[in-house]
């Protein structure tokens, strides 16, 4: 008898392991689909056609963002630029030209900018030493000033008629700046999971005493991740631009804490050294679906904010249990 006791002792054990181990590993997948679930049943519109799509739209500049600050934050950084880095590119996009013959140097411009900070903030953080939160605070700044001494506080042109397409308009349904989306979180997934330089970030954010011992040139990976996230801020800025149609200086404005929320929220440590590309995506369609939930249930701007501060707590908190 008592040996019975004991087996069945043991197999509730093992299954709430399992339990335990489901909730730790998609924990978060669980409550995306109860989020959706649940706004679905409350407003029967937001699982609408029309708002899924609108949802799917938005979620795309969003997504590219936090790929980028997935790799600084699994190197133990966080980017506080990208959202001067959107602006940026955004208004580069309307203030050169507002014809698809100019495309490719819009393109090439915003990327060269965005590169170009995620390099400064690199060398920042590794050969000057200076935190992660002042080196991107102050490209962000001086992001700021240049855009209004080039703007003269007021941006004017027109977005080009391919970013429109890309930002804002779909194939059979879908977006296509879902699409981009998709090819680039399929790239970067890769290179995190399958090349030795994915390798070299984990070690690095793991330890970077110990990555340098293995030979790897920790402050080389650093300034790499630093340029990856400039790339694909400005990337999304011009998405962004595209969506939004009509540009001002501070398109992008928020990105920078949605991005490191989103991060956190899909289990990249602040840490360093661990998380996914993946889950840091779903932790952007969380906000995404909270977003756009308020504004469909008609709640005042005020509570959006309240919200959203809510959010953020959660993430934090959801945070320091996965640590402890």
């Amino acid at each position: 008898m008592s040996d019975a006791v004991h087996l069945q002792g043991t197999e509730d054990e093992s299954n709430s392991s399992k339990l335990k181990t489901i909730a730790s590993r998609f924990g978060i997948h669980i409550f995306l689909v109860a989020l959706i679930v649940m706004s679905g049943i409350i407003s029967p519109a937001f699982l609408s056609a029309n708002n899924i799509s609108n949802m799917l739209l938005q979620a795309a500049p969003l997504g590219i963002v936090v790929i980028g600050q997935a790799f600084v934050i699994i190197l133990r950084g966080l980017d506080l630029s990208v959202a001067s880095v959107m602006a940026t590119a955004a208004v580069i996009a309307t203030g050169l030209s507002g014809v698809n013959a100019d495309v490719p140097a819009i393109v090439g411009v915003s990327l060269a900018i965005g590169a170009a900070t995620g390099l400064v903030n690199g060398l920042l953080v590794t050969k000057r030493d200076v935190s992660p939160f002042l080196a991107t605070l102050a490209t962000m700044i001086v992001l700021q000033g240049f855009r209004f001494a080039y703007t003269q506080g007021a941006p004017s042109g027109n977005v080009p008629p391919l970013f429109r397409v890309i930002g804002s308009e779909t194939l059979y349904g879908i977006p296509y700046n879902l699409m981009l989306l998709a090819v680039i979180a399929v790239i970067f997934t890769v290179v995190l999971s399958r090349s030795r330089f994915g390798r070299e970030v984990y070690i690095t954010g793991g330890n970077p005493v110990t990555a340098r011992l293995l030979g790897i040139n920790a402050d080389r990976v650093t300034i790499i991740g630093y340029v990856i996230s400039g790339v694909l801020a400005s990337i999304a800025g011009l998405v962004l631009s595209g969506y939004v149609g009509i540009v001002d200086n501070w398109v992008g404005r928020g990105f920078e804490l949605d991005s490191i929320v989103a991060a956190v929220m899909g289990g990249i440590a602040l840490t360093g050294g661990r998380g996914t590309i993946i889950g840091g995506l779903v932790g952007a369609a969380i906000l995404i679906v909270v977003f756009n939930a308020v504004l469909l249930f008609g709640m005042p701007v005020q509570l959006q904010i309240i919200i959203k501060g809510l959010v953020i707590v959660m993430a934090a908190a959801f945070y320091v249990r996965r640590s402890n």
